[in-house]
């Protein structure tokens, strides 16, 4: 098994020899369509790496809607899907496959008995949960005090930088879904850039015609 990815992670040289072969040997390579739910809920699946492709995490209430928390973008780690090992998280996350997506998962297990052993792994945990919580906190408190032309700009441009290009292939019920609003609300909002000259707007697709302006609307 290829285990690179958690080779580079920062606690890796802090490995006892007997450590490093518990991650060599309980780390295993899981393959997810685009769109296929990785983690849900209350599930507990162990430290993920993602080698190819890309996760969404997103939160989802009691009627169904959803609202994206991050990203983890290829070459990244994510331990919130190892929420048993940390009993101070109580609200549940789940993940999908933003695109196809290969993982690299250590045991929950295995996982949980190297942070109870080493204290490197046990920062490494908490540097990582802590800086997670520090984005699901920016999204609350843009859902909570910026209004929805703020946010569906700052969304736009940060999918261009993500991506690298203009050419967004979204849907309105995607963007909904990511921002946990409704189709309506980003249809009418779309319609206004448009009508401003930020985007153009095709079937299954945004152009950004002007992500300088964009940005200063997201600020």
């Amino acid at each position: 098994m290829d285990g690179s990815l958690f080779f580079s992670l920062p606690y890796w040289d802090a490995l006892t020899d007997e450590e490093r072969r518990l991650v060599e040997e309980n780390t295993r390579l899981l393959r997810f369509p685009k769109g296929a739910l990785v983690l849900s809920g209350g599930d507990c699946l162990g430290l993920v790496a993602v080698r190819t492709g890309a996760l969404r995490a997103y939160l989802l209430s009691e009627e169904g809607r959803e609202v994206t928390i991050f990203r983890v973008a290829q070459g990244e780690s994510c331990v919130l899907s190892a929420t048993c090992v940390m009993s101070q998280i109580t609200f549940e996350t789940h993940l999908e496959a933003a695109e196809d997506t290969e993982l690299l998962v250590l045991g929950s297990g295995t996982f949980g008995r190297l942070t109870e052993e080493n204290i490197h792994i046990r920062c490494f945990l908490y540097e990582m949960a802590a800086e997670r919580f520090s984005q699901v906190l920016w999204v609350m408190q843009q859902i909570l005090f910026m209004g929805f032309d703020r946010r569906l700009a700052l969304y736009l441009s940060q999918a261009c930088r993500r991506t690298g290009g203009t050419v967004l292939k979204l849907t309105h019920e995607e963007i909904a879904r990511d921002l946990g609003s409704a189709r309506e609300v980003v249809t009418r909002m779309l319609r206004r850039f448009s009508e401003e000259g930020l985007v153009r707007l095709s079937r299954g697709s945004v152009a950004v015609l002007d992500l300088a302006g964009l940005e200063r609307l997201g600020q």
